[in-house]
């Protein structure tokens, strides 16, 4: 059983701490243990998943005076109504915490099978999934989640990404152009690649799909055989800062014509001043929009950065 402080539950739940130290003081809304000498207050996993659930109803409109006189499995109830009832995408990613605390893979299909019948698949993940990601990402930075939370719930979210693209037209449209998609090696953060793969390929293009930690010298061998029309990476964690602009350097002395489309947290620290057919996308948003333009005018690449 974990066990988690204060501070732990402040970043997790996004409720001040002196706020939860007056809850449990007014209301008995949690019960913490001490460390010895009484001098930190240490929580349970159940203290953790009541808090979450908490928070979700108090920021509905709940009072916490009301909250604190319902049972939590009356908690739990209300939080999964608001959740499955379509109305918040702040509640169904606090719901899904709450999922990737408990590893629940049965609550996560179920948060997420609602959030797609109700917005569709492009919409669950641009307004529901990738701001859960970027939430549970801060939380593992600050250490209020240990990696196998993090790791369990972005493979549930791979799969579905996945399951989505085999069940695309697999035909492509007339003046589509082959996008070559690939990690640099190293770098194992897939899932925005793998959903732009998705949307080049809901608008008819061809993709060339290579994935995670991908050596350059087999991005020279592929540059040959595919001959794409434009390269597209996610640069999230690789290259390393130092090596980030002779990478970009090399795969623009690689792919003498085609552009190359960088997104992920790396690029900026790109410092490249020569930068002709490098484009930096900063955010999903942009590279949707890029996509969009991309494809309606191949011919004009327009930068969204």
């Amino acid at each position: 059983m974990s066990m988690y402080t204060i501070k732990d539950l402040e970043h997790l739940s996004g409720i001040k701490a002196h706020t939860l130290r007056i809850w449990e003081q007014r209301y008995g809304l949690l019960s913490p243990e001490r460390t010895g000498g009484n001098r930190e207050r240490l929580y349970s996993d159940n203290d953790m998943r009541h808090l979450l659930n908490v928070s979700v109803l108090n920021r509905n409109g709940f009072k916490i005076s009301r909250i604190s006189e319902m049972s939590r499995g009356d908690v739990e109830a209300e939080v999964s109504r608001l959740a499955t009832d379509g109305q918040s995408f702040d509640v169904q990613i606090d719901a899904l915490i709450v999922a990737m605390a408990d590893m629940r893979e049965m609550r996560f299909e179920e948060l997420f099978n609602a959030a797609l019948r109700q917005h569709g698949f492009e919409e669950t993940m641009m307004r529901v999934i990738f701001p859960f990601m970027r939430r549970i990402g801060i939380m593992w930075q600050v250490g209020s989640i240990v990696p196998a939370q993090e790791h369990f719930i972005s493979n549930l979210v791979r799969q579905k990404i996945i399951a989505s693209i085999d069940k695309q037209d697999t035909r492509v449209n007339p003046g589509s152009r082959t996008v070559l998609l690939f990690l640099p090696e190293g770098e194992l953060h897939e899932l925005s690649l793998l959903f732009t793969q998705y949307i080049f390929r809901s608008y008819g293009h061809r993709t060339v799909y290579l994935g995670q930690s991908v050596p350059f010298s087999d991005l020279e061998s592929v540059a040959e055989t595919t001959k794409p029309d434009i390269v597209f990476s996610v640069f999230t964690s690789y290259p390393r800062e130092s090596d980030i602009d002779s990478y970009a350097k090399k795969l623009r002395d690689l792919f003498v014509t085609q552009p190359i489309v960088l997104a992920g947290m790396q690029t900026q620290k790109l410092q490249l001043t020569d930068n002709d057919r490098v484009m930096v996308l900063p955010t999903i948003e942009s590279t949707l929009a890029f996509v969009s333009e991309f494809s309606a005018n191949p011919s004009k690449v327009v930068s969204y950065a």
